[in-house]
């Protein structure tokens, strides 16, 4: 249990000093650099084999898994769609024909065509595949609370297996939100577990050609020398009040961030984790000068760097749209799918995992890409959004297709079945929670371990889920 003393009149004194010493003007928040260790920043395990990491690519919005990974060609034309499949690289296996790119990719990739749970909310059905748990209240908001379970990022923050100087977890390009709310979508922090375990979050563009990461440069007026004599004298006044400081939980966590940021600073320095300055000008054209294609590219270099858990939340110019932004196509789906989304989707997952093979990395490392829940089998079907068009697929949460590759599961293969008309499963459903079993374990973490839920007090297990069977 986690104390919550107030600091003493002596530590808000030493804030201050602190402050004015300059140490502050490192620009990292708490939830950014919360529980850092002073580890090897080597991606590898002790025993000379790469460690583990798992790419989480959530899909926001809701992919039509009918369309794309689950096609029902024998279906009535008002199920089956527009869209033909496509042969893949693996006979037998069919994908959508504007995934050309990742057909090719088939014999790597595992299409787990059984997900299922029973929430038809964006906001709630994000929380629950984010943590691995059914949303704990009324499915009315779409918007975070204090309450929310912690995220599968948070859960590796605190229990995975520290070994670095760099985050144990990092989402990147944004904490997805829908435009005109004040609040991101639940699940995707710490949220009762405490906002000290939020994942670290590289916010922004990796197109733009000044991005960087905020805060993990030194100040214009601290050069390394002043940045080096200010880390020293702070150790020193930490030595003379250590004693007094001990039993204060704020403020040590105040001198974690301290250490962690002088860490992360001297980590990116060295590695260049979170700069796309050093890849190849054809490198970034293979993944596609998108958002999306460079944020996947930045998560490889991450891999690379030994950060445990990465998220890789998607982003796009059609989050302005009130019907239909992102992959929630209550509105000419096949239209936007195969002009905004299969194109990018298709161009930068196929360069990833190439790319991860070709570099050895893919192995050790789990790519999972999936989205809140699929969309109805019978185009313009209403469910849950009033605003669905006769052109366009509602919420669909009974059946719904993840994609595996790496991190030990066999490519080439799918994973379960829905029914004849992709509405609901018909063999080895996954849950949310099922998935989050399986990527801890992946990640060496226990999913049996417990961790202190801070707002009703009791000890719960990491996930609730078994892990997924016989994909290797």
């Amino acid at each position: 249990m986690r104390n919550s003393h107030v600091p003493s009149a002596r530590s808000l004194y030493r804030r201050q000093f602190l402050r004015r010493s300059g140490l502050a003007s490192i620009e990292l928040t708490a939830a950014q650099l919360a529980r850092l260790r002073s580890l090897s920043a080597k991606a590898f395990t002790p025993g000379g084999g790469r460690a583990n990491s798992c790419v989480f690519i959530f899909l926001f919005g809701g992919p039509s898994h009918i369309d794309l990974w689950d096609m029902k060609p024998g279906a009535p034309k008002e199920i089956r769609g527009e869209f033909q499949p496509v042969a893949t690289r693996v006979p037998g296996i069919n994908v959508c024909e504007h995934l050309p790119l990742i057909a090719q990719q088939m014999d790597k990739l595992c299409l787990l065509r059984s997900m299922t749970h029973r929430m038809p909310v964006h906001g709630p059905a994000c929380s629950e595949i984010y943590t691995g748990r059914p949303y704990f209240g009324p499915p009315v908001t779409d918007q975070a609370t204090p309450e929310d379970w912690p995220s599968l990022s948070s859960l590796v923050s605190q229990f995975g297996n520290h070994r670095g100087s760099l985050p144990e977890a990092a989402v990147l390009p944004w904490y997805t939100q829908f435009v005109g709310q004040d609040r991101r979508i639940a699940g995707q922090t710490g949220g009762r577990m405490g906002e000290h375990f939020d994942p670290f979050l590289v916010e922004g563009d990796p197109t733009h050609a000044d991005f960087d990461v905020h805060g993990l440069q030194l100040p214009k007026d601290v050069d390394a020398q002043r940045f080096n004599a200010r880390k020293e004298f702070r150790r020193r006044l930490e030595t003379q009040s250590a004693e007094s400081l001990q039993q204060l939980e704020k403020v040590r966590l105040l001198e974690e961030r301290y250490t962690s940021a002088e860490q992360l600073i001297d980590a990116s320095r060295a590695q260049s984790a979170f700069s796309l300055q050093h890849e190849s000008p054809q490198n970034r054209d293979r993944y596609g000068r998108t958002k999306f294609g460079q944020s996947l590219l930045l998560a490889r270099r991450l891999v690379e760097a030994g950060i445990p858990m990465i998220t890789v939340n998607w982003d796009d110019e059609s989050k302005v749209n009130k019907v239909s932004p992102h992959w929630d196509t209550h509105d000419e789906n096949f239209s936007r799918l195969s002009r905004n989304l299969c194109p990018v989707f298709d161009h930068a997952f196929a360069a990833f995992i190439q790319d991860l093979q070709e570099r050895g990395l893919l192995d050790s490392t789990m790519v999972v890409a999936v989205g809140e829940f699929g969309r109805t089998p019978k185009i313009g079907r209403i469910t849950q959004n009033g605003m669905t068009k006769p052109t366009g697929r509602d919420h669909w949460p009974h059946a719904f297709t993840a994609v595996l590759a790496g991190g030990g599961v066999g490519g080439g293969q799918v994973y379960g079945a829905t029914t004849s008309t992709g509405g609901y499963v018909d063999e080895n459903p996954v849950s949310p929670a099922d998935l989050s079993a399986t990527i801890l374990k992946h990640l060496g973490v226990d999913p049996r371990h417990e961790w202190f839920d801070r707002f009703q007090r009791v000890r719960r297990r990491l996930s609730e889920g078994t892990p997924v069977p016989n994909l290797g």
